[in-house]
This record gives structure tokens, sequence and C-alpha cells, in this order.
């Protein structure tokens, strides 16, 4: 054989086992999997069992310490630790949702925002599967974090004092929080601007095309760019548009 063809040998075995030793490497370390975050585990039950993330986290804790709690319609039973990891099992009745992990650090965190854990496109695409498209008509129990385009009809439980509110664009606005019900519950809906003034305690109001967001843990309806709040006074109604552009990502408090 010719030094030529040994060279050209010699090049292709040292070629291989580089080739050989990246794959090792890819699949070894930059191609594993990557573990799912607990925010993303939370985030997803909430939206399906319609129980808010820190609902959820704090059943969690709870069953760390006590091996076993509920969380509405759902029990979390805590299974252990492995390597600084809690184990837990959420079951629906005898049915297992599901199992995971959760670093036991992250049980102790005082810092959580879980507003953020439901705006992910992940969950944004889940509501969209689990919610339709059109304007649906619903009852207060039966509204969700995430949910939009809602229509329901409502009496105005109290309004809190307006203040007015610096927005994110330089502008202030001014913004009062209200809370109305229907006969399965009460939730808090955001009024900006003239619909502050559009409606009194007492009054009976639809909303339409509203969404659902939530704020420390708690429901709220807002009326968005499109969403109208019609007060209804006998044969006569008044009807305010949603006025939030300038105030579009001020958070209600």
């Amino acid at each position: 054989m010719s030094i030529c063809c040994r060279i050209l040998q010699e090049k292709e075995k040292t070629g291989q086992l580089f080739q050989d030793n990246l794959t090792t490497h890819l699949e070894g370390k930059h191609l594993k999997r990557k573990k799912p975050l607990i925010s993303e585990h939370l985030a997803s039950l909430s939206v399906q069992y319609g129980i808010y993330p820190a609902e959820l986290f704090q059943a969690l804790v709870k069953a760390r310490e006590n091996k076993k709690t509920k969380c509405q319609n759902l029990t979390v039973e805590y299974r252990g630790s492995v390597d600084g990891e809690a184990i837990f099992l959420i079951k629906k009745e005898d049915n297992v949702v599901v199992q995971f992990r959760v670093d036991e650090e992250t049980l102790l965190r005082k810092d959580i925002v879980f507003e953020n854990w439901l705006d992910t496109d992940k969950v944004r695409k889940q509501i969209a599967r689990l919610y339709p498209s059109e304007p649906v008509s619903s009852r207060i129990e039966n509204l969700r974090p995430g949910m939009k385009k809602i229509n329901l009809e409502a009496k105005v439980l109290q309004i809190e004092e307006p203040r007015m509110v610096h927005t994110q664009f330089g502008s202030n606005a001014l913004l009062a929080n209200a809370f109305v019900e229907d006969e399965t519950g009460k939730i808090r809906l955001c009024l900006w601007d003239q619909q502050v003034h559009a409606v009194s305690v007492g009054d009976f109001i639809q909303i339409t095309n509203a969404s659902v967001s939530t704020f420390k843990g708690e429901k709220q309806l807002r009326l968005g760019k499109t969403g109208t709040l019609t007060v209804k006074q006998g044969d006569d109604s008044k009807t305010s548009s949603a006025d939030e552009n300038k105030a579009k990502n001020t958070i209600c408090a």
C-alpha cells in the first residue's frame, strides 16, 4: 500500500473517531432533554383545573409538611425526597394527574411572581385549545385565568375610591377597582377613565368581550381594547367602551 493511501486511511480513522466523540459528547450533554420547570407544571394545571398557581404552590408546601393536602378538587401527596428534590403526586379522585419533582430550595422561596407563570407561549396555546375563540356567555364561577372574549351579566357590589396612576407610556389614567357578582360568585372588575363614572353600586351591568387575568392570586376581569360595559337601567341603558390604550399594561391594584 502506498504512503498516500495509508495517510488517507489514517485521516479517515481520525475523522471518524472525532465524529464519534462529538456525537457522544452531544448526546451526553448538549442534546440532553431539558427537565420541565415547576412553573410549567403548575401553570398547566392551573389552566386545566381553574386553580391559581399560587394556591397550587402553597399546596405543595403544605403537602411537604403534612404528607398530603387537598387543593380544591385535587389531592397533593408528598412521596419523599431524592437528591434534594421533593417528589409530589397529584390526583383527582382516584386518578393520577401528574407526578413531578421540585427542588427543596424552591419550596422555601417567598419571591415568586406567580402571574408570570401564566404569561408564556405554552400556556397561551393551552388556553386557546381549552377555550373557544368566539365570544361566549359565562358565569363567574366558570371563569379561568387566561380566558378571553367573555360575556356575562352581573351586579355592582362595590367600587373602590378612584385614583390616578402613571402608565408606562408616560401618561396618567384614572383607575378604580370594582367588585361585581352574579348568582355563582363575585370577581374584581378594572375600570378605567370614563368607565369609572359610568357605573354605580347596585347597577346591573352587561360585560362583553372581556378577558380574565390574575393579580396577587386573585382573578380579575379586564375589558381591554375591545370590551364594553353596558349599565342596564330599566328600558334605558348606557354603554361604556374600553379606553385602556394608554394604560394597556398597567396592573390593577
